[in-house]
Order: structure tokens, then sequence, then C-alpha cells
């Protein structure tokens, strides 16, 4: 699974306020529409910039705060290829693998905002086109794996009729 994008670029402790601010709950049953707010409070203009497959990039403890699931779903909805983290808060890492979002855990320091990334998920590379820097990454499982290209955890067990390991 390779993915090519453009990076966005924030820091540590992004959390799911920020992600999916609060004062919108009221749209969390419309979830593509709170999806044109996502990351807004760490960065008003990004969804209105970003494009479809471009990254999203933090640095530590990304997720943080609430459990609200809705914060991988809208950044999936959104068009986000995939979110790459120093870590990530254990609820939004199950979440977003749950909703069919890639997350990986990597050294972000040398990504810098609008840098060009090519993701191999299977081979744990990361390739920064814009500096020639090549970053490793643990290769996701193959069951995580399917379960992205099926489009989340419920996609899978539906096209699958269960959860299998191998």
């Amino acid at each position: 699974m390779l993915l090519t994008g453009k990076v966005w670029k924030f820091g540590d402790d992004i959390s799911t306020d920020l992600i999916a601010p609060g004062r919108l709950f009221h749209l969390r049953s419309n979830l593509p529409e709170l999806a044109k707010h996502v990351l807004e409070d760490a960065d008003p203009l990004f969804a209105q910039k970003m494009q479809k497959g471009d990254f999203v990039v933090g640095g530590s403890n990304f997720g943080c705060g609430s459990s609200r699931e809705h914060a991988p779903t809208i950044i999936k909805l959104a068009g986000i290829s995939a979110v790459l983290a120093k870590s990530f808060a254990r609820i939004f890492y199950r979440n977003a693998i749950n909703v069919g979002l890639p997350v990986l855990i990597c050294d972000t320091d040398k990504i810098n905002q609008g840098d060009e990334l090519e993701v191999d998920l299977e081979k744990g590379t990361i390739i920064d086109k814009t500096n020639g820097h090549t970053l490793n990454f643990a290769p996701l499982p193959s069951v995580m794996i399917k379960i992205l290209n099926d489009g989340g955890l419920l996609a899978h067990i539906e096209k699958h009729g269960d959860f299998k390991l191998d």
C-alpha cells in the first residue's frame, strides 16, 4: 500500500478537541459536515487548504484527550491518507485503525510543513521527496493492512464474515 501526498505539520499534544472541536458537537450526527472543520482549532485554514491524499504529521501524544471516536473518522473523511507521529494516545490509535485511517509511529523531526512524502505501509518506509530523507517505521502487520484496505474494521468484518488473524 503506497501513499503519496503533502505534509501538514502539527506539534505535540494535538488533542481530539483540536481535531474535532467540542463547540461543533451538534454535528456529530453529520460527520461529512464535521469533517469540514477538522483540525480548525489547531490551524483555522487546514480543512480549506489540505487536499485529498495529504498527510497530517504530529509530534508526541497525537490524539490525546477525550476518547472522541469522531476525531480519526473526520480526518479520514476529509481525505487525509495517514497520520504520522512520534506517539499516539492509545484510544486514538485503535479508533483510527478501526475506521481505516493509517497511523504510523515514526520520528517526525526531519519532516517539514509542505514536504512531499511517499509512504509504503508494508515496507515501513517514508521517502521525503522534498529533502531526500528516508525514514523507517515498523511495517504494519498484514492483518492491519487488510483492515485498512477493506476500509476499517466494520467493513472488514462485513466483507469476510468475521475477524481472522492469518
